[in-house]
């Protein structure tokens, strides 16, 4: 890695991701330095983070509170823009070296798409943005000559599998799952499934609409369909495998039939540090794993019965065109829903699997019908919830 720093936009800078990255930053201060903050909502914590960090630049999405920023920041010397629009144009910047995509669900896609088409590597966190156009976000990278490094802590895992491997092939990898907080219910027992309860999750601490995903075990599902973009595989080389004690974050089987794993204690800062400095692996404080706190590493098969979404996610990856993007939009809302409890955790998955059968499947869709079949799955769901 060069001495020179690496110069940083996170889009999404005050969501756990986000967060977690400065602290990586302040962590690695003579490699990486700051160039761009954004954040949807929360102007408290975006003020505090570019008066700690300095960008050079700051988008705030929610324009009522742009002028709330651009007071506090005016006198720092940073630039302040607000909107979606702004945000597309800011990571266009020549000043970015790398693009770290961390915004929740379908809204990282269109600011990403732009960050690729100006030759931004991307340190992918927003796994949403593989799920609903991975073809087309595929495509351009190759065009443009851009490494799409996963944060996702299973596709990092799977990404340094391959590290001195890529001419051999695949046979399989396994995406190792917690089992999140009902690990072992029944379905009966999750009919009655809190918000708090769902909330609760044994390893990981994440955003709450991840959190929820961990739950119903559609991160999971997600997580299968990013794959199959990110590594090039079918459907029928990707499996899942129920790991509650989150050490092993993902393994890859090659053709003679040998496996490797990626290990490590449970922590986020750890992918998102290697992406980030990526070829390089940067000296780092976090915790060492301790074989000896761990008598076990154990295994189950995840079970369609009581976890319906990722046997969902499975349909929509095999069936293609816009049915992923369907997926993610009717599961977006579901659990907002939920967490607004409006809905039970339940009628999640029966809410996707209804708009996945009235949303039109579209075999080849281009941007435009992307866009279009998410608002309409987002308006099925609140239509029928």
């Amino acid at each position: 890695m060069s001495t020179e720093k690496r110069k940083v936009a996170i889009l999404g800078s005050t969501g756990s991701i986000g967060t977690q990255a400065l602290e990586v930053i302040a962590q690695q201060k003579e490699f990486f330095q700051v160039e761009v903050l954004t954040a949807q909502n929360n102007a408290d914590l975006l003020i505090e983070q570019s008066k700690l960090f300095r960008p050079n630049a700051v988008v705030i999405g929610d324009s009522e509170k742009y002028q709330s920023v651009k007071d506090e920041l005016w006198n720092l010397d940073i630039k302040v823009f607000c909107g979606a629009e702004a945000l597309c144009q800011v990571v266009e910047s020549t000043e970015i070296d790398i693009v770290l995509t961390a915004l929740v669900g379908f809204a990282g896609l269109q600011p990403t798409l732009k960050a690729i088409e100006a030759g931004k590597q991307i340190a992918l966190a927003n796994k949403e943005t593989m799920v609903v156009a991975g073809e087309m976000v595929t495509k351009l990278a190759r065009e443009k000559g851009v490494n799409i490094l996963p944060v996702d802590s299973e596709h990092s895992a799977i990404f340094q599998c391959l590290a001195g491997e890529w001419s051999n092939p695949i046979e399989k990898i396994y995406l190792t799952a917690s089992g999140g907080p009902f690990r072992g219910k029944t379905k009966d027992e999750m009919f009655n499934v809190t918000r708090d309860q769902a909330l609760k999750h044994p390893n990981w601490s994440m955003g709450s609409k991840i959190t929820i995903d961990s739950a119903s075990m559609m991160n999971k599902g997600l997580e299968v369909i990013e794959a199959k973009w990110l590594f090039h595989l079918d459907a029928s080389q990707i499996d899942i495998i129920v790991h509650p004690q989150s050490i092993i974050h993902s393994i890859v089987q090659f053709q003679d039939g040998s496996m490797k794993a990626q290990m490590g204690l449970p922590d986020m800062k750890l992918p998102i540090q290697y992406a980030l400095g990526y070829p390089k692996r940067l000296q780092s404080s976090f915790p060492r794993f301790d074989f000896a706190s761990y008598s076990q590493l154990t295994f189950e098969a995840p079970d369609p019965e009581v976890f319906p979404c990722w046997p969902l996610a499975f349909e929509a990856l095999k069936k293609g065109g816009n049915l992923s993007c369907v997926l993610n939009a009717a599961n977006e809302v579901a659990v907002d829903l939920f967490l607004k409890d409006h809905i039970r955790f339940v009628q999640i998955p029966e809410l996707i699997e209804g708009a996945m059968s009235s949303v039109k499947h579209i075999v080849t869709p281009d941007l435009s019908d992307l866009l279009s079949s998410d608002l309409e799955a987002r308006e099925w769901v609140r239509s029928n919830s």
